[in-house]
């Protein structure tokens, strides 16, 4: 009689912990089809503070996430040709070698069990991106189109951030764009989708090789969250993006605090644990 009620209680857990994810998925998913951004800098918190997966697997799982959900949103601004061609290759070439580093650098930690120190990194990393929005814009329209040589340059540390921490292609790309180039906002996030996409989908070729991607939440995550990003698509036009965009950058900043919080205190007891290990290594073990 006690194992069944145990079961019931635990399969009313899981189903709980099941919905949480899946309406993460889709109000992570709706953010990101009205505004372009959010795919990693929600759901990479999310992950290490709620669903509780390891750093390299909640940043594994986000590319796989937002690599689809840009896959979904990215017809709704190509048939409308809101893609800057030339930009977007522009942006590639400089933010691919710099996504490899970042991954790289995320494996290096990861095998070295740096967890803590991951989650600090990524936590500033989601912060100072996300502040950005909130920087007073220095505009210069014709910056991109007479200097376009130096798009790659500016774009490779949005690759390194995407790859360490699958965040900042949203907005570190849409503040770019839409400060130094002469693009309306529709194509700035167009192309900011288009560009997003193809780095989760080489994120996520190189994680599922490793091996670093929770399937289970993943599978819940994409449940709420295609309808989710549909939904985001259509209502874009309706919504006014630029309240919308502070108030998702504003949560975000919250989130890489927590992280950045967490991460503080994940080393200071990693710390301790070493000093009093140390400290029984030179005393020695007392005899009663």
């Amino acid at each position: 009689m006690g194992r069944e009620k145990t079961g019931v209680r635990n399969s009313h857990v899981f189903g709980a912990i099941r919905m949480i994810h899946l309406l993460l998925g889709f109000l992570i998913a709706v953010s990101v089809g009205l505004t372009g951004i959010g795919g990693g800098s929600f759901t990479v918190p999310a992950l290490l503070l709620i669903a509780g997966l390891s750093p390299a697997e909640a940043v594994g799982t986000t590319f796989v996430y937002a690599g689809v959900l840009r896959l979904v949103a990215a017809p709704f601004y190509l048939a409308t040709r809101q893609v800057h061609p030339r930009y977007f290759r522009l942006l590639l070439t400089g933010a691919l070698p710099g996504l490899v580093i970042g991954m790289l650098a995320l494996q290096s930690l990861a095998k070295a069990n740096g967890n803590a120190l991951i989650v600090l990194v990524v936590g500033i990393l989601l912060t100072i991106s996300s502040s950005v929005s909130f920087l007073p814009r220095a505009q210069v329209p014709g910056f991109a189109r007479k200097n376009p040589h130096w798009l790659p340059w500016l774009a490779f540390p949005i690759g390194v951030e995407s790859g360490f921490s699958s965040a900042g292609a949203g907005a570190l790309g849409t503040v770019l764009l839409l400060n130094y180039s002469e693009m309306p906002p529709a194509q700035v996030v167009g192309t900011d989708v288009l560009f997003g996409l193809v780095l989760a989908t080489i994120g996520t070729a190189i994680h599922w090789s490793l091996g670093s991607i929770s399937g289970p939440v993943l599978a819940q995550l994409l449940l709420g969250g295609v309808p989710g990003v549909i939904l985001g698509c259509v209502l874009s036009r309706r919504v006014p993006a630029k309240k919308l965009k502070a108030i998702v950058a504003v949560i975000a900043i919250c989130a890489g605090l927590q992280l950045v919080w967490s991460g503080v205190r994940g080393l200071g007891e990693k710390n301790a644990v070493s000093t009093t290990g140390a400290a029984t290594d030179v005393t020695g073990p007392v005899h009663p």
